[in-house]
C-alpha cells in the first residue's frame, strides 16, 4: 500500500510538471484559407470577357449599392475566418470567383480589412465567363518572392473545341521568414454532369500535381498548400488517383499529400450544397513536412469549415445551406453559395 501511495505521489507530481510545462509553451498561430467569393463582379461591362452573364451585371437596377453590399459582406467574413484561434484575420487567403484584380482591391480596402494591410497577387485568365483566382496576403505577416500563372489547356470530349477556364495561381514566399509555397484553383465546374465533366478535372489534378512535383524536386520538402474550389469532393479520382491525397496523417511519406478535409466530408460535412446533399469542393491540402512534431518552424495544427450561422439561409427551400447572394436574378443580401475553408498553422516561441 506505501508503495503504491508513493507511486501515485509521484505520478502526481510528474502530473503536474508536465501540465505546468505544457501551461508555459507558447505558440504563434497564423490562418490560411480559401473562399469562393461567388461572382465578386464589378458593374462595368468588359468587351473583352462575357461578364453581362454574371448576376450582378443582369440586375436591371441598383448595380452600385448591390455591388457596394456584396463586397461590405465578403470582406466581413474574410475578417473573421480562424479568428476565434488566432485574433486575427488569416495571414493568407486564396479567392476563386473574382472578376479581376480592381474587385479584390475594393475588398482588400474595405474598413473591416483595411487596417490589415493586405497586398494583391492577380492574374487575368482566358476563363470564359472572366473568373479569375486571386490570393490576398498581410504584407506584415507575409512576403511574396515568387509568383507564376499556369495554364490549364483542356478540349471539348465531342467537339475537341479548347474550353477556356481558370489558370492556377502560384506563390513562393516567406511566412515571417519561413519559405512556404501557395497553389490557388478552381477546377473546370461539373456543367454537363460529374461524370462527362470529370476529364477535365483530372487535368486540372495532373496540373496540379505537376506543380507540386516542380517545387519537390527542389526542394523534397517543401512546405506547400493547395487550395481551391475542386468542384470534386476529397474521395473523388482526381484527389485519390492523380494527387493521392491520404486522409491520415500516419500514411502520408516523404513527398505525400494530406487532406484534411477528407475528415470532415467523411462525417457529412461540407462546403457548399446541391439538391439536398452536401459536397466539400473547397479544399486545403498539404504536404508531409507540414505535419512534422517539432515546432519551431511553423506546422499544421488544425483545419476548419468557416460555416457560421449568418452564413446559412434561415428559411425556405434552402434552409441550412450557404447563403448565397444572387438568387432568382436578384440580390439576396446574402454571402456565397460556398463556404470558407481554413487551416491554422502553429509555431512555438519562448
Amino acid at each position: 500500500m506505501r508503495l503504491i501511495k508513493t507511486f501515485l505521489a509521484a505520478f502526481c507530481f510528474m502530473l503536474f510538471l508536465t501540465n505546468y510545462a505544457q501551461e508555459k509553451r507558447k505558440f504563434k498561430v497564423h490562418t490560411i484559407a480559401f473562399y469562393n467569393v461567388e461572382n465578386l463582379f464589378d458593374t462595368i461591362n468588359d468587351p473583352k470577357k462575357f461578364d453581362e452573364a454574371s448576376p450582378i451585371m443582369e440586375m436591371k437596377f441598383n448595380r452600385e449599392d448591390v455591388y457596394k453590399k456584396k463586397v461590405k459582406n465578403m470582406a466581413r467574413v474574410i475578417s473573421e475566418i480562424g479568428a476565434d484561434v488566432s485574433n486575427n484575420s488569416p495571414a493568407i487567403i486564396g479567392l476563386a470567383e473574382v472578376e479581376n484584380r480592381e474587385v479584390v482591391e475594393d475588398l482588400a480596402n474595405d474598413d473591416a480589412l483595411y487596417g490589415k494591410d493586405y497586398g494583391i497577387i492577380h492574374f487575368d485568365s482566358p476563363d470564359a465567363r472572366g473568373i479569375d483566382v486571386a490570393l490576398m496576403y498581410q504584407k506584415a505577416i507575409f512576403s511574396p518572392v515568387d509568383t507564376s500563372s499556369h495554364e490549364l489547356k483542356i478540349y471539348d470530349d465531342i467537339t475537341r473545341e479548347r474550353v477556356y477556364t481558370r489558370d492556377q495561381l502560384l506563390v513562393s514566399g516567406k511566412l515571417e521568414g519561413e519559405l512556404i509555397h501557395i497553389i490557388v484553383s478552381h477546377w473546370p465546374s461539373r456543367s454537363g454532369g460529374e461524370a462527362r465533366s470529370r476529364p477535365k478535372r483530372l487535368a486540372a489534378a495532373r496540373l496540379n500535381k505537376r506543380i507540386i512535383d516542380s517545387l519537390q524536386a527542389i526542394d523534397p520538402y517543401a512546405k506547400i498548400f493547395s487550395m481551391g474550389d475542386l468542384n470534386d469532393d476529397p474521395t473523388n479520382q482526381s484527389l485519390k488517383d492523380i494527387l493521392k491525397a491520404e486522409k491520415d496523417k500516419e500514411d502520408v511519406q516523404l513527398k505525400g499529400i494530406y487532406n484534411p478535409m477528407e475528415g470532415f466530408f467523411r462525417k457529412g460535412l461540407g462546403s457548399n450544397a446541391y439538391r439536398d446533399a452536401w459536397s466539400l469542393f473547397d479544399q486545403i491540402i498539404i504536404t508531409k513536412p507540414l505535419l512534422e512534431t517539432d515546432y519551431s518552424s511553423f506546422r499544421f495544427y488544425k483545419a476548419g469549415i468557416f460555416n457560421k450561422l449568418y452564413l446559412t439561409n434561415k428559411e425556405g427551400r434552402y434552409k441550412g445551406y450557404p447563403w448565397r447572394s444572387f438568387a432568382d436574378g436578384g440580390f439576396t443580401d446574402g454571402y456565397s453559395d460556398h463556404f470558407p475553408v481554413y487551416v491554422h498553422v502553429i509555431k512555438e516561441i519562448n
